[in-house]
């Protein structure tokens, strides 16, 4: 297949495929429009900030108060996942490229939509927004790591377009520094901050479906290209990080509404970070299609997940979505 030519060095490319090589020897397919190198990292970085808007130092305070149930999900999404995806990988025999984008997509944390997903099955949100706050500090580091060892494992020959020094200091200025813009705002005037969350969030979704959307036509024939191979992966995937999420905590005899939260915290992975961070900072449209894809049908399967858990609340349980006082976040 095209792609398996990538262990075997570096193909000539040819003018006006956009960087597409010739024979699928180069690593990656560079997408140079503004599209990719500026509507993508803006986007995220708006949804990022929104996210910044609904956290507050007391959200990472609370680690300390619930000691268990944060490391046992911080221990399933740091370690347990990149080993599961790395098994995946290897079961489904994915194409180098292909292989990275899975492992890229399995370092991405949770985000927003996990959240919302956990205020609408009745998990505990207020330990979602602790794990987001977590999970964003953590990823700066562990992102990185895992692409570049996963880049020395399937990409061998290719060591040189990992997440270098100066990549990592973009993936940092792409996840972390618009959530700590916006919880900065939040802190000098809570006022506005709150006036503010519902249109960041609007106008983050419509952007973000507006370029990733765009993104995905502009790709749309490599996309269909890989979709069969995708979808099978990275729904099982899906469905493993979702049951994972939620039955380890449960065997360790964390709460119901604790463990639904951590399923979905762990269970729904930032796509769209794993999109930005693919075409934008390493240059790989081919890296990115675990994402979309992922994206596509993660929606559907924690849709399942939810309805499964929720029965399991116990009825006095059912009139909160958090257990700490958090307001929910709408998305």
């Amino acid at each position: 297949m095209r792609l398996r030519a990538l262990l075997d060095g570096p193909a000539p490319q040819v003018p006006g495929t956009g960087g597409r090589p010739a024979t699928g020897g180069a690593h990656s397919q560079v997408m140079g429009s503004t599209l990719t190198t500026v509507g993508l990292p803006v986007a995220l970085g708006i949804v990022m900030l929104g996210l910044g808007l609904t956290l507050t130092v007391a959200d990472f305070r609370r680690v300390a108060h619930r000691p268990a149930a944060v490391a046992v999900a911080l221990l399933c999404q740091v370690v347990l996942l990149p080993l599961i995806c790395f098994g995946l990988v290897l079961a489904f025999d994915l194409p180098p490229v292909l292989a990275v984008g899975m492992m890229l997509l399995a370092a991405s944390p949770g985000g927003t939509t996990a959240n919302l997903y956990s205020h609408l099955f009745r998990g505990d949100v207020a330990l979602n927004v602790t794990l987001t706050a977590a999970n964003s500090v953590i990823a700066v580091i562990t992102l990185p790591v895992i692409v570049n060892l996963s880049m020395n494992r399937f990409l061998p020959g290719e060591a040189g377009i990992g997440l270098q020094f100066t990549k990592s200091l973009e993936v940092f200025a792409i996840v972390l520094l618009p959530v700590l813009l916006g919880m900065l705002v939040r802190h000098l005037r809570p006022a506005f901050a709150h006036r503010m969350d519902r249109p960041v969030r609007v106008l983050s979704l419509v952007i973000l479906v507006a370029v990733v959307g765009g993104s995905l036509v502009a790709n749309r024939e490599i996309l269909a290209e890989h979709f069969g191979r995708l979808s099978g992966i990275t729904a099982l995937f899906c469905v493993i990080s979702l049951a994972l999420g939620y039955l380890v905590p449960r065997t360790m005899r964390i709460g119901q509404r604790q463990a639904i939260a951590s399923g979905f915290e762990i269970g729904i992975h930032n796509a769209t970070l794993a999109v930005v961070i693919a075409q934008a900072v390493i240059g790989s449209v081919e890296m990115s299609l675990p994402g979309g894809v992922y994206g596509v049908v993660m929606f559907f399967i924690a849709l399942a997940f939810g309805l499964v858990v929720r029965s399991r609340v116990p009825p006095a349980a059912r009139t909160t979505s958090g257990s700490t006082g958090e307001a929910a976040p709408a998305g």
